[in-house]
C-alpha cells in the first residue's frame, strides 16, 4: 500500500512541476495577469479540472513560482554574506551572475511580477525579499563595523544590498538577451561584473561612515 501511495505522490509531484514549467514558459511572452488557466492545462496536456488538484488559481500557481524562483536561494545568500571581508562582494556578484545564467526565466518572472497586477504574487515576492533582508541583516550584524549600529539601521543597510542585488540580476539578464556576438556578450557581462562590484562597494563605503 505504501509503495502505491509513493508512486501516486511522485506522479502528483511530477504533474505539479509540469504545471509550473508550462506556466513559466508561457510567461516568457506575457504577464501572469493575462495567463489563462486553459493555456496552462493545454500546454501540460491535461483537462482543466486537473489544475485544481494542485492549485486554487493562477495566482496560487504564481505564488508557487515565486517560491521556486527565490526559495532555494536563501542558503546561498546566507553563506555568501557570511563570507565577510574582501571576498563578500565578488562572491555575491558571481552568485547573481550564475543564478541568472542558470535560471533566466525565473529571474525574468520575478522582475516582471514584482510590480505586476497580481496582488498575492506581489506580496509573495515582497515577503521573500523581506526574508532575504532579515538574513542579510543577521550576517551584517556579526561584522566589526556593525558595532553601535541599531537594528533599524542594519535592516535599512540590508535592504540596500538586496535591492542592489536585484538591480544586478536585471543587468545580467539584459546581457543574456542581447543579440550581440558571443564575444561582445562576454565583454558586456564583464562590464556588468565591474559595475555591480563598484556599486556594492559604494554601499559598503557609505556603511563605514554612516555613524561619523
Amino acid at each position: 500500500m505504501s509503495h502505491t501511495l509513493g508512486i501516486r505522490q511522485a506522479q502528483k509531484q511530477k504533474t505539479r512541476q509540469a504545471f509550473l514549467d508550462a506556466a513559466l514558459a508561457l510567461l516568457e511572452e506575457q504577464s501572469l495577469s493575462s495567463l489563462g488557466l486553459r493555456e496552462v492545462t493545454r500546454a501540460v496536456g491535461v483537462a482543466p479540472t486537473a489544475f485544481y488538484r494542485h492549485f486554487r488559481s493562477t495566482a496560487d500557481l504564481g505564488v508557487a513560482l515565486v517560491d521556486e524562483a527565490l526559495g532555494s536561494l536563501h542558503p546561498m545568500v546566507r553563506t555568501t554574506v557570511a563570507t565577510g571581508g574582501a571576498e563578500r562582494i565578488p562572491r555575491a556578484v558571481q552568485l547573481i551572475a550564475g543564478h541568472v545564467a542558470a535560471h533566466p526565466a525565473h529571474v525574468r518572472f520575478i522582475a516582471r511580477e514584482r510590480h505586476g497586477g497580481v496582488q498575492p504574487v506581489r506580496e509573495a515576492i515582497r515577503a521573500q525579499l523581506a526574508r532575504f533582508a532579515e538574513e542579510v541583516k543577521t550576517e551584517l550584524a556579526k561584522d566589526p563595523e556593525a558595532e553601535n549600529w541599531n537594528d533599524d539601521d542594519l535592516l535599512m543597510l540590508a535592504h540596500l544590498y538586496v535591492d542592489q542585488m536585484l538591480i544586478t540580476a536585471s543587468l545580467f539578464l539584459e546581457t543574456l538577451e542581447s543579440p550581440e556576438s558571443a564575444e561582445s556578450s562576454e565583454a558586456e557581462r564583464q562590464r556588468v561584473v565591474r559595475l555591480a562590484t563598484r556599486q556594492l562597494r559604494l554601499i559598503s563605503l557609505g556603511r563605514q561612515h554612516w555613524l561619523d
